[in-house]
């Protein structure tokens, strides 16, 4: 597990940002910010993938170099995933996508207990690739487990990172014991869950924030 606060970097201010609430009334500026987080994971889990050998012509020779011997696979889970994932994108801009949407489907009469609904999927192969599933906010971790699980239908990847901005200890543990496959890549990690299942102290509905209220 990587954690970005653990270890001091730009990536402080974007996640400073993200959680201030006067800077939080710049829709732009709270998906740039997004958007930029997914830059810096990606330069780091590029660091992670198998490289090969190649030879680079040049206008006055050859240079050798070191390539991703295989582009990874991106997803994400609509819809505040998409700035997010738009970082990752930005440096993998060769990667082939997937997404989900997915969201908490709440009890009828209760708003403590909620399944997690899915509606929508579309992937390409995954079999024997390296796919990046990202999400702004690791709270309970039950999205990621079902998306992840509904994925695996396109194939079975070679290895797996999870990337999220904000996580709880409660989401960390559930996704550690139900995918200890996964590498997980966080932003920070944050006190608990509260009564309704949100980080403390979080930053609030990350797709709210990014795209505009819910109705």
């Amino acid at each position: 597990m990587f954690v970005f606060t653990q270890h001091p970097s730009i990536a402080n201010q974007f996640i400073a940002e993200l959680r201030d609430v006067s800077v939080q009334q710049d829709r732009l500026r709270f998906r740039r910010n997004l958007e930029r987080l997914g830059e810096l994971m990606a330069y780091e889990i590029s660091k992670t993938l198998p490289y090969h050998n190649v030879n680079v012509a040049t206008p006055l020779g050859v240079a050798k170099t070191q390539l991703p011997r295989q582009q990874p696979v991106l997803a994400t889970i609509l819809r505040a995933g998409l700035p997010f994932h738009q970082g990752f994108t930005n440096f993998f801009d060769q990667a082939e996508n997937a997404f989900a949407g997915a969201y908490r489907g709440y009890a009828l009469g209760s708003n403590d207990e909620f399944e997690i609904a899915m509606d929508y999927i579309s992937s390409p192969d995954l079999s024997g690739k390296t796919l990046i599933l990202s999400d702004p906010m690791l709270a309970t971790g039950r999205s990621l487990e079902k998306v992840y699980h509904a994925l695996l239908r396109y194939g079975i990847p070679a290895q797996t990172h999870i990337a999220a901005v904000l996580a709880s200890p409660e989401g960390i543990a559930y996704v550690q014991e139900r995918l200890p496959q996964c590498h997980l890549w966080l932003g920070a990690i944050d006190d608990h869950l509260n009564d309704h299942f949100y980080i403390v102290p979080g930053l609030g509905d990350a797709g709210d924030l990014a795209f505009g209220q819910k109705v």
